[in-house]
């Protein structure tokens, strides 16, 4: 993390935060390899170690504990964030199909672009709803395939229910973090701290105690950790106070579409017409994003 913040561009910003769509890519694939370690245990687990990361990086570079006295409203903004995206996104995926539940939390992009019209000297063109839909089509076509088909049924309304909770949980944490631009960025290590704290509650009264098997699956975890529950919730945080919120909106459509991939490389997936569809509608709404909305 640099020494001063407020001191990148728009556009280092941006790039900054993009890293955190494609460490997010690689979440399905590691915690694949984590094994049969239930969500919340796993969630205690990688943001703790994401979390410390965070508190002994801060040190490395003179960041002392103090930075966590922050008035209520940081703290509210930030663990109910992060804690409440995961809450509900768990009880989404136990309420409801994967494919469903899924498809209907990867709304937070949308509304990250459409939120983003509300924020102080910002200004939504129509290229970025363009680009942000285009993206949901992709994601629309790769989830859709990879079930075998989307069936909405009335029986699990809860679960879509916590689903578009989740959605715009992460959408308003996600916008809301320009109203907090000069609390320091170190402070997400507590945010991360607070949520392994809550999820060890909500992990002994819902899930078995299936801790991670052998050498291989600590690895995994610790990889969690320290990338996609870790370093990529950092980068987050500068990109959406100090960069381009509508662009890094669109291009998260990117993450289901690059997790795919990796998942193919190792032998996980298999290449599919709805792959390329999905990459070609997402590619797509990122230029229309992009270009058209310069000009």
């Amino acid at each position: 993390m640099p020494k001063s913040l407020m001191a990148l561009s728009r556009n280092a910003a941006t790039l900054t935060g993009s890293t955190a769509i494609l460490l997010w890519a690689t979440l399905a694939l590691a915690t694949t390899a984590t094994g049969a370690v239930p969500p919340f245990l796993l969630t205690a687990l990688t943001f703790a170690i994401g979390g410390g990361v965070g508190v002994a990086a801060g040190l490395a570079r003179g960041v002392g504990l103090g930075v966590f006295r922050q008035p209520w409203p940081v703290w509210l903004h930030g663990v109910g964030g992060l804690f409440g995206y995961h809450f509900f996104y768990f009880s989404a995926l136990k309420l409801a199909p994967p494919a469903e539940a899924g498809l209907i939390a990867y709304l937070w992009p949308l509304l990250i672009v459409l939120l983003s019209a509300f924020l102080p000297g910002e200004k939504l063109r129509a290229a970025h709803v363009v680009g942000a839909l285009m993206g949901l089509a992709g994601t629309v076509v790769l989830l859709g395939a990879r079930a075998g088909g989307l069936g909405f049924s009335a029986d699990y309304m809860p679960g879509y229910a916590a689903a578009g909770v989740c959605a715009v949980v992460w959408a308003v944490y996600s916008v809301a973090s320009r109203r907090f631009q000069n609390v320091p960025t170190e402070v997400v290590a507590g945010f991360c701290l607070a949520t392994a704290a809550l999820s060890v509650p909500c992990h002994l009264l819902f899930e078995p105690a299936i801790w991670p098997n052998g050498a291989h699956e600590w690895l995994a975890v610790a990889a969690l950790g320290l990338g996609p529950v870790g370093i990529a919730f950092y980068t987050w945080d500068i990109g959406m106070k100090h960069g381009d919120i509508r662009l890094l909106g669109v291009a998260s459509y990117a993450a289901p579409v690059l997790s795919t991939l990796l998942l193919i490389a190792a032998g996980f997936a298999q290449a599919s017409w709805s792959l390329a569809a999905a990459c070609a509608l997402i590619v797509g709404g990122a230029v229309v994003a992009t270009l058209l909305a310069r000009r």
